[in-house]
This record gives structure tokens, C-alpha cells and sequence, in this order.
């Protein structure tokens, strides 16, 4: 049961949403009086790091962008957004399971996240070296990490395998999963480059079954048809990692608080409300990382900073959760981890006779 507060009443909802028919939703804690909007969605398809920390893509600009840049730094971001104690867990948690996220400050000291950034660089400069005129693999100018990799993930790289000896994080997912037995789905994250105007439209991180099997990645099912995903505890935990500050103009995450248990239809960009477009996850400082349940709403914003804005991840599943898993770090470099990372990336090592095959590409295999 979710509790919204609508002008200034507290409206329960259960899990399924009344698909936000004429719901004039205030959530006060995200939401400012002029971004209140009739909602009335109709069914729809669910189908800075940076390059250098002082680099900048001159790109052509459109006439139009100061304008956005203004409204944007005037506007962006989650009103009262909580920034997290990495102490407060049980903050941490009630605030992860209420929104279906939640962001926590000072994770990464300064030495890792100046190692991170320049990790994330590295990447970046392969990737774009194959796109020439940047136009990305999850829309214009954004790009994922993983489906960068021949592996689907980053886990090869000492960047990414830096952020699984992190024991603040270890402890946060011990105590939203309720057991330390959570296993590395992959190592992966997106980013995006200066003057990408257009919003990602949003999604969801994993879907319902497909009766068909087209797709090895098929979620929860339930033969019944009475369960959905939705109605379970968290499967799937992704945790965020900034490795520069997010701003309200370089392209922050906007995150749909509690819409993780929601079985409403996700609107298309043209039918998204504008509070929605303005419930980003800003200002957030280098350092911080953003823990996600990946069934909750969420896209890309524009980046109209001059700077690459990145943001690698880690993705675990829970203890009860599977789905196709691809190798991404060779026995070698396994071997080097804590027996914690160990215990948490056993399915994803190669056999020791095995040479692991990695490299950038446009479109993962």
C-alpha cells in the first residue's frame, strides 16, 4: 500500500494503480504545486565520468537550448530529495522500499572516484571511436556500458571490479535483500554526451513473461496469471555510481517514486506528464551512488552541460531471482578479489582454461 499526499490529503492506493484515470497526483515530497498535472494515460507499449575531466564536444546548438537550460535549472529535480548516510540503514531501507530508490552520500572517497572517472574515460573514448557521429545504442548520444562490451558487461575492467571491494555497499544490499547470499548479475551503467536534447522515454528494467520465449529474459511467471513481478519483493538491485556530481543540466536520472509494485501501463514520452520529465534524481554529489529497484520507472534526461555525464553500475539479483548470466571476468583476475566479491561473482567467472573474449562494440552479442 502506497500513501500519496493529494492536495493535501493522504490517499492510499494499492498496488495496481487505477491506471492514473483524471488522479490529480501531488506527491508532496517530489512534486512542486505548479508541476501538478491531470493524468489520464492511455494503454502503451512497455515494449561525467567523463571523457576528460575538462574536455568538452562542441556540438551545433539549437536556438532553442538556452531556453530549455534556463527552465531546467529552475525546475529539475526531485523536490526535498533525501541524500542518505550510509549509517542510516534503516533510513536507507524504508526510503528504497516507499520510492523504489534511494541515494546515499560519500560511498566513494576521492581517490576512487577520480580512478573511476578515468576508467569510465577509457571506455568512453573506445566506444565513441566506433560511432563517429554519435548516435548512440540507447538513443541519441546515450550509450550503455554493457551493451558496449562483447560481454555485456565491464567486469574485466579494474574500474568496475574496484566497486565490488566497497564493504558500505555489502552492507546496504545485506540489509535490503535480507541475506548477504545476492549474486553479480553484471557489471555495466550508461552514459551521456553534452547536447543530447531528447528524453529517454521511461521503462522498466525487466518485464513480465513472455509466453511467446523469444527471450531468455522473462522475468517472474506465474501459470496462474494471479502474480505478477510486481507483487514480489525486490528481484533485481541496481546500485549507481557517480563519479561526477549530477547537476540539473548534464542528463540526471529521473526516477517515478513507488511505481516499482505498479501494474499502470508506463507512459509514452508524448503522454508523460511534466512533473514526471522534472522528478530527476539531482543535485547529487561525485561519490554517492543511487540503489534502484529496477522495476521502478525511470529515463534519461537531456545532458546540456559541455561535459560526458557517466553512470557505471553493479546489478545483483536477489537469493531467489535468476535469468541468463554471461561470463565477464577471467579466473586470473577472480582470483585476485575478497572471498566477498568472490562469493557474490562465482557464476560470472570464465574456467581457468578459458580466455575470456572482451572488447568494445555498438551492439553487444
Amino acid at each position: 500500500m502506497t500513501v500519496y499526499i493529494i492536495n493535501d490529503k493522504r490517499i492510499s492506493v494499492g498496488n495496481e494503480l487505477p491506471k492514473f484515470d483524471l488522479l490529480l497526483i501531488y506527491v508532496e515530497q517530489f512534486c512542486d504545486q505548479k508541476q501538478h498535472q491531470e493524468l489520464n494515460v492511455t494503454e502503451t507499449s512497455n515494449d561525467d565520468s567523463v571523457i576528460s575531466q575538462s574536455e568538452t564536444y562542441p556540438r551545433t546548438e539549437n536556438v532553442e537550448v538556452p531556453e530549455k537550460r534556463r527552465y531546467l535549472e529552475g525546475n529539475n529535480g526531485i523536490r526535498n530529495l533525501e541524500i542518505k548516510q550510509s549509517t542510516d540503514i534503516q533510513g536507507i531501507t524504508t526510503s528504497f522500499r516507499r520510492d523504489g530508490f534511494v541515494l546515499v552520500s560519500d560511498i566513494l572517497n576521492q581517490e576512487q572516484v577520480q580512478s573511476l572517472a578515468a576508467g569510465c574515460a577509457e571506455v568512453i573514448d573506445e566506444i565513441l571511436d566506433l560511432d563517429e557521429q554519435n548516435k548512440g545504442n540507447r538513443g541519441s548520444g546515450r550509450y550503455s556500458f554493457g551493451g558496449s562490451s562483447l560481454t555485456r558487461s565491464q567486469l574485466h575492467r579494474p574500474a568496475w571490479q574496484m566497486l565490488l571491494e566497497i564493504p558500505q555497499v555489502w552492507t546496504l544490499l545485506d540489509a535490503l535483500f535480507e541475506s548477504p547470499n545476492y549474486i553479480l548479475r553484471a557489471a555495466s551503467g550508461d552514459f551521456c554526451l553534452p547536447g543530447t536534447e531528447e528524453y529517454q522515454p521511461l521503462h522498466s528494467d525487466v518485464s513480465e513473461w513472455k509466453v511467446s520465449g523469444n527471450s531468455p529474459f522473462s522475468s517472474y511467471h506465474d501459470p496462474r496469471g494471479q502474480i505478477s513481478l510486481r507483487d514480489l519483493s525486490c528481484p533485481y538491485i541496481c546500485v549507481n555510481f557517480l563519479p561526477q556530481d549530477v547537476t540539473r543540466l548534464n542528463g540526471p536520472t529521473r526516477q517515478i517514486p513507488g511505481t516499482q509494485n505498479s501494474r499502470a501501463p508506463i507512459p509514452s514520452l508524448k503522454e508523460e506528464p511534466e512533473w514526471m520529465r522534472l522528478s530527476t534524481v539531482c543535485p547529487a554529489p561525485a561519490g554517492s551512488i543511487m540503489i534502484r529497484d529496477v522495476r521502478a520507472w525511470h529515463g534519461g534526461t537531456p545532458n546540456l552541460s559541455n561535459k560526458v555525464r557517466s553512470i557505471p553500475n553493479l546489478e545483483f539479483y536477489a537469493p531467489w531471482f535468476r535469468e541468463p548470466m554471461i561470463p565477464g571476468i577471467d579466473y586470473q583476475d577472480f582470483q585476485k578479489l575478497s572471498e566477498r566479491a568472490q562469493s557474490f561473482t562465482r557464476h560470472l567467472v570464465v574456467d581457468s582454461s578459458q580466455t575470456l573474449v572482451s572488447g568494445s562494440t555498438l551492439r553487444a552479442p
